[in-house]
């Protein structure tokens, strides 16, 4: 019989190994913000990626669930940040989490030297990671670079955030990447529909040819 003493040590043990596997993850994505080129490493021929490993059926699954759900895990960032490297637009999720990162910088100096990184690197005309928004969001950052604020990226990672929700996060769940993740893939297997915004999974064909009559 486990002493008191003796189960404490051990959830103790368990919460040190997932707070380092996680400051891993987090090591591996804050690579992104020292990158200088766009699309690096990336073949022209669009090869699915290998799945990261490690990873359950049921975290895979919970993926599905929203995609704010996706970016709450840290192998959700990593797998999504692979698909996106398929299709050549890693620099959304690269810019989300660097203006993540940023939120918690509490240093002023260190504030202007961050805000001038990622406006180099994300906003700017012909910046080599160069997101995706609009004129007027640009020029407002463009004109904070001088005493830029914790919130001056706000609306710009806003924006990406809904192109990446409503665009790129869809066809991650139908990616093969994906699918090798949540065994959803197999011949014959499970069929996914969306249906009014939401993912069904069926546990055979006759099953969807029923719901697509609804």
């Amino acid at each position: 019989m486990l002493r008191p003493q003796d189960h404490h040590t051990s959830t103790m043990k368990e919460l040190d190994a997932t707070r380092l596997k996680d400051k891993e993850h987090r090591s591996r994505l804050s690579l992104f913000l020292t990158k200088s080129g766009s699309h690096e490493n990336v073949s022209r021929n669009k090869k699915t990626p290998a799945a990261p490993k490690n990873i359950s059926v049921e975290t895979a699954l919970r993926w599905s669930q929203s995609f704010e759900e996706l970016l709450s895990c840290s192998d959700g960032v990593e797998t999504f940040s692979q698909f996106l490297r398929t299709e050549f637009s890693e620099e959304n999720i690269e810019f989300w989490l660097a203006c993540e990162d940023y939120k918690n910088v509490d240093s002023d100096t260190k504030r202007l030297s961050r805000a001038k990184q990622i406006y180099t690197i994300f906003i700017q005309s012909e910046a080599p990671k160069e997101v995706n928004i609009d004129h007027a969001t640009r020029t407002a950052i463009q004109s904070a670079m001088t005493q830029p604020t914790q919130h001056c990226f706000q609306a710009a990672q806003r924006t990406v955030f809904s192109l990446m929700k409503k665009d790129c996060y869809p066809r991650f769940l139908t990616s093969a990447l994906y699918l090798r993740l949540s065994h959803k893939s197999a011949p014959g297997g499970a069929v996914m529909l969306r249906r009014r915004s939401r993912s069904c999974v069926f546990a055979d064909r006759a099953e969807a040819e029923a719901a697509s009559a609804w």
